[in-house]
């Protein structure tokens, strides 16, 4: 079987992925083992044959499974004001979904 690859967009970023691949993406809805497809397909290559999307291609779709939900370590970061003795110091965990990719459908 040939290399089978697609750039999908999900959370606002593009993402190159596989058969059988795990991606974080943005927090989905669903529950784990959940079923989740992406119609939003830019491009698909298979062996020598690429399809590139004008913005997405046609009748394409990514399947995949949720596999978990989760945060991402901690990002610290700081307001401040020089000589208004203004400081304030933060921190942001952002959520995200785990998951596997099943098959690419051209």
């Amino acid at each position: 079987m040939s290399d089978v690859l697609a750039v999908i967009a999900t959370g606002g970023k593009q993402v190159l992925v596989r058969p059988g691949d795990t991606m974080r993406v943005e927090k989905l809805d669903g529950e784990p083992s959940a079923a989740v497809t992406f119609p939003e397909v830019l491009l698909l290559a298979r062996g020598e044959e690429v399809r590139v999307g004008h913005p997405t291609v046609p009748g394409a779709v990514v399947t995949g499974t949720i596999a978990k939900h989760g945060r991402h370590d901690k990002v610290i970061g700081i307001k401040f004001k020089a000589k208004k003795r203004y400081r304030k110091k933060f921190g942001h965990r952002q959520h995200y979904t785990e998951v596997k990719i099943g098959e690419i459908n051209f």
